[in-house]
């Protein structure tokens, strides 16, 4: 997938340092953060596929433990 997006510099920092903290590469936490947002929403919207399984942890629990916050 091509590089399309460009994020604030603010967004751009806190992602450096999730990855940092995590150990996680930019690129693979914004994954996470499109598919669980994703899933939210179509969950909010009665859209879940419930044949399709949860991410063991989620973004937010990877980002609290890693003391971000989320």
């Amino acid at each position: 997938m091509p590089h399309l997006l460009r994020f604030p510099r603010d967004l751009e920092a806190r992602l450096e340092r999730a990855s940092h903290q995590t150990g996680i590469t930019k690129a693979e936490l914004i994954e996470r953060l499109v598919q669980d947002g994703l899933t939210d929403l179509e969950t909010q919207l009665l859209l879940e596929d419930t044949s399709r399984p949860r991410v063991e942890r989620s973004i937010d629990q990877l980002l609290r433990e890693s003391g971000l916050g989320a």
